[in-house]
């Protein structure tokens, strides 16, 4: 017989995956954090994603080693994300049990950083989250985006209509089997931020 679960988002960790909805933005760059969200969903067996007009997100709930989960994917686009995000996050407090995974510019493919209560670095979905919930206090998992040359130098594009290009664009096929390797670490950040805590996650994550 299943077992239902009492899903009360006040004790439940939120872990929200950044992104534009639609189908024209499948495994583009800046869907990245989407992209991650939904691995972590489907490793750890979460409910189906189900549509939440009230949060304007889909939304996947479930239990992991006991502990209450809440994954979101925002459907406005990223700079309206803060608006899904608040309906989960009501406090302060709350914005400390919040992880967003996001893609990143100034991180080369394949790497991937985790941090708390930083700048946006430009982004506009946490600067959008970061002003719905009046705080900045919130974990953060980047994932890197651009190439790199053999000797590691990113090639990063230059100029806003040149990134918006980019960052729109579709993973080649290599990409994703690169950034399957980074779902994998993010899969075990996640894990051990929802169980062991942020800090004990983060220095194990960006020491790897």
């Amino acid at each position: 017989m299943r077992m239902i679960f009492c899903y009360d988002t006040r004790m439940a960790w939120i872990i929200v995956g950044l992104g534009n909805p639609g189908e024209d933005y499948i495994d583009t760059r800046h869907n990245t954090g989407r992209m991650a969200v939904e691995r972590f969903a489907k490793k750890y067996k979460l409910d189906a994603w189900k549509n939440d007009n009230n949060a304007r997100a889909m939304i996947a709930r479930g239990m992991v080693e006991g502990v209450a989960v809440v994954c979101v994917l925002p459907e406005t686009y990223m700079n309206k994300s803060g608006l899904s995000v608040a309906t989960f996050v009501k406090s302060e407090k709350a914005a400390e049990r919040c992880v967003v995974l996001y893609d990143d510019l100034d991180i080369g493919l394949g790497g991937a950083k985790m941090s708390f209560n930083r700048g946006s670095g430009g982004h506009k979905g946490i600067e959008s989250i970061a002003r719905s919930l009046k705080t900045k206090a919130f974990w953060r998992i980047r994932i890197g985006i651009t190439p790199t040359t053999p000797s590691g130098k990113m090639k990063k594009p230059k100029g806003e209509e040149e990134v918006m290009e980019f960052i729109l664009k579709k993973f080649k096929p290599s990409e994703i089997q690169t950034l399957e390797g980074v779902f994998k670490r993010t899969n075990e950040a996640l894990l051990s931020t929802v169980t062991e805590g942020g800090l004990k996650a983060m220095n194990a994550f960006n020491t790897a």
